[in-house]
């Protein structure tokens, strides 16, 4: 694999792209990108941005009265006496008590256990190698769609083994590959698992939520999209399933066998006895954790139930996240203890451990994107901005299911530059949150919508990382590939894909449906 990577790319500009139309517009947006700053500077930047206009607006008296109520809010300078003093005196609780800051920390522990211990790329083999010719673009895709869970594990993981899963039934290992990459960037906001992502944009979600009086009691739990995002993912792989196989699998040139491909140095996509035992081991402790969960939630007078014995609100659901912590650390422990991928008391901390290390990086953006969130909801800039959106949308008749379509487009087009699904919703909602509030709809709307957007048109952006390690896997079946080959391949599915996300949202706004425990499509 490092000599795949090390060898040398004709994606990085200098002549290296070819004449086509594609190849000049991926060159072109590569070169935009890559003047883009990273994410910490860039909200470094924003917040100083933030910390000017607010005191601008703080000295010229502008105020904003919120719908509904009859409270004058009078916008706060930070460079202000008073402002200065309020961030001294908050600074390390707003990024101490940043909402998704302990919940990702938490679940990147307990996914860590079980991507570390071997549980998680045991379960996609398992799932996909029994799996007849014929389905399985369809059993790949599906499990792509699930992949989230895995974080970004999951595209290092899920395409290579699709492409040695379809080699072996006699498919093209390339269009696995391919159907695969898109699937797990196309599905990588849906799903019937919910993982660190779903805390992130929920943390973020219930902050920004609390600017508006009605946002104080909405639900932003982490399953608020729950029932949106595990039918969307079924309807996402029957799609990508069908232009896998239909599609992109009859017009790829014959894969190379040999040379550039070495069949002795891949891994086989078979499990072993001992994965078995220990993969069957982890279902059935998972299905105990589960059973003993639902029976005390649903018992009478159970500490699990809300207000009344309700089900929903209830600390079942808005404590989620720690029972999720117990399944996936049993799951990885029985594993590993039966794989024998655990064989000292050590190992499932230093997994853990581990976990955390590697979001080291997420935690100094968050150090910056806390701070900016914080000032932006204090200064009260967030409640006159949405406001004065709403007023915008309502004279321009952008106030249904239009207005979502108008949100998915942009946001789409602005997720091929800024690629961090969780740099992108730190810019958004602050600002669309109460905007859409305030015409009606629910925080889990917006959110909903913004899964869309996040998702369909990352898979063709040469600022996705991910994008060169696939180029690099293609190239072992295919030497001669290069980033404008892959784009080609993987642009047929961005179109399809958006249709069917907001085909799905339409639904469930069309028959009001909940979008999860919950959460409905309108404010209550």
């Amino acid at each position: 694999m490092q000599d795949t990577l090390a060898s040398p790319s004709p994606t990085k500009g200098d002549g290296g792209y070819g004449s086509g139309r594609l190849d000049r517009l991926m060159a072109a947006l590569e070169r935009l990108g890559n003047r883009l700053w990273h994410p910490f500077y860039l909200f470094t930047a924003l917040f100083a941005l933030l910390a000017v206009v607010s005191t601008a607006l703080a000295w010229a008296d502008v105020g904003v009265t919120v719908p509904g109520s009859d409270e004058h809010l009078q916008v706060h300078g930070l460079l202000t006496g008073d402002g200065i003093s309020w961030f001294l005196e908050n600074a390390l609780t707003n990024f101490t008590g940043f909402p998704p800051l302990g919940t990702v920390l938490l679940m990147m522990m307990a996914v860590g256990v079980a991507e570390r211990t071997g549980l998680l790329e045991t379960a996609v083999r398992a799932t996909v190698a029994k799996a007849p010719a014929w389905l399985l673009p369809y059993v790949v895709a599906f499990v792509a769609c699930q992949g989230h869970v895995m974080s970004d594990i999951a595209v290092l993981v899920i395409p290579p083994l699709a492409a040695l899963v379809f080699k072996a039934a006699g498919r093209h290992p390339v269009a696995g590959l391919i159907g695969a990459f898109a699937c797990v960037c196309a599905g990588y906001a849906s799903g019937f698992t919910v993982g660190a992502l779903d805390a992130l944009y929920a943390g973020i979600t219930e902050k920004v939520a609390a600017v508006l009086p009605a946002g104080q009691d909405v639900p932003t739990h982490l399953l608020v999209n729950y029932f949106f995002t595990a039918s969307a993912s079924v309807v996402l792989a029957l799609i990508g399933g069908f232009l896998t196989a239909r599609v992109l699998e009859p017009r790829l040139p014959a894969p190379v066998t040999e040379g550039s491909t070495d069949d002795s140095s891949e891994e086989s996509a078979a499990i072993g006895p001992e994965q078995r035992r220990g993969l069957r081991w982890a279902t059935a402790a998972v299905a105990v954790y589960a059973t003993v969960v639902l029976v005390t939630w649903l018992l009478p007078g159970s500490p699990l139930q809300g207000e009344g014995g309700a089900l929903v609100p209830s600390p079942a659901l808005s404590g989620i996240v720690p029972l999720l912590f117990g399944a996936f650390v049993i799951a990885g422990t029985v594993y590993g203890v039966k794989a024998r991928t655990v064989t000292h008391r050590n190992d499932i901390p230093r997994m853990m451990g581990e976990s955390v290390t590697s979001m080291s990086g997420y935690i100094v953006l968050i150090l910056v994107i806390a701070q900016f969130i914080a000032v932006f909801t204090w200064s009260n800039l967030g409640t006159l901005l949405a406001v004065e959106g709403a007023e915008l949308l309502k004279s321009a008749g952008l106030t249904g299911f239009t207005a979502l379509v108008l949100f998915v487009l942009v946001v789409s087009v602005l997720n091929v530059l800024i690629t961090s699904g969780s740099a992108l919703w730190s810019l958004m909602a602050p600002v669309f949150v109460p905007t859409f509030m305030l015409i009606g709809m629910s925080p889990a709307l917006t959110l909903a919508a913004f899964r869309i957007a996040d998702s369909a048109t990352q898979m063709i952006s040469p600022l996705n990382p991910y994008l060169f390690l696939s180029l690099a896997l293609m190239r072992r079946y295919e030497p001669g590939a290069q980033l404008g080959t892959l784009m080609s391949r993987l642009a047929i599915y961005v179109l399809p894909f958006i249709g069917a996300w907001l085909a799905v949202l339409g639904i469930f706004y069309a028959f009001d449906l909940p979008l999860g425990p919950g959460a409905g499509i309108h404010l209550p």
